[in-house]
């Protein structure tokens, strides 16, 4: 009897021992993988810094999280959610009705324009007429693609993908491509850089279509997850409350990133 007591106390620390060793595993949270200034990006020596990364620590901190960046492909991110082979994303996730469908949001953290950009020398707008004709590009599985095809290429437009930012705005500046449509301030970041000053300039922002652009940007989460989602969301709150949203965001932006 004393033995099978003894066999039932080294099986139930076992038992608690793993539970506390899964509690202790960091939350993996999801970047895309490229770079994406002023947002994320890796430095020379691969640890991310830019203003979303500066975001997910001060929520992580908040929420007394232990939290560690996650690189995934863009076109593979939900999906990676979903399998919880990460546990959140943080990669300026737009919140749209179609995103509703397979995954959660946490509260908005910041929402800015859609904008687009060509080449000094062209004169157009960020219109259907404008860009009739011309060849656009933007990021896959973006809602900057779904809005093109809706608004642009059904007018005449031709809408080509590329699976990062960067090489949609390379092949901008080599001439390959008319337009690039993005979030303005990521397009602003391309404008400022040595190549873009260059070459091209801001059209101007689209018309917004909160169907398609969302409501703004949140954190993506797994269906279901309520008590990190409470958690994230009260971290957003206290954040923005308590001021150091605002410190870290100076040291990027000259406006309020939050928006209305």
């Amino acid at each position: 009897m004393k033995n099978a007591l003894k066999a039932i106390a080294l099986a139930a620390a076992i038992g608690l021992a793993g539970l506390a060793s899964a509690a202790a595993e960091p939350l993996k949270v999801g970047f895309a993988a490229e770079p994406y200034p002023p947002f994320a990006s890796p430095d020379a020596a691969g640890k991310w810094e830019g203003w979303e990364v500066e975001f997910m620590q001060a929520i992580c901190a908040q929420a007394k999280l232990d939290c560690v960046i996650t690189p995934v492909a863009w076109d593979g991110i939900i999906p990676a959610l979903t399998s919880k082979k990460i546990d959140m994303i943080v990669g300026s996730m737009s919140i749209t009705p179609e995103r509703l469908k397979t995954i959660d949001f946490s509260d908005k953290y910041y929402n800015t324009p859609t904008g687009v950009i060509g080449p000094k020398s062209e004169k157009f707008d960020a219109t259907p007429a404008g860009l009739k004709g011309k060849t656009i590009g933007v990021q896959v599985a973006t809602i900057h693609q779904d809005y093109a095809n809706k608004y642009f290429g059904s007018a005449g437009a031709t809408v080509k993908e590329y699976q990062t930012q960067d090489e949609a705005n390379n092949d901008l500046a080599a001439g390959r491509l008319d337009a690039v449509q993005a979030d303005a301030i990521a397009l602003d970041a391309f404008l400022k850089s040595d190549q873009g000053k260059q070459c091209c300039e801001l059209k101007g922002n689209v018309k917004d279509d909160p169907e398609v652009l969302g409501a703004g940007v949140g954190v993506g989460l797994r269906k279901g997850d309520t008590e990190l989602k409470d958690k994230v969301n009260a971290a957003i709150k206290a954040i923005r409350a308590n001021g150091t949203y605002d410190t870290f965001s100076k040291k990027y932006f000259d406006f309020d990133i939050y928006g209305g």
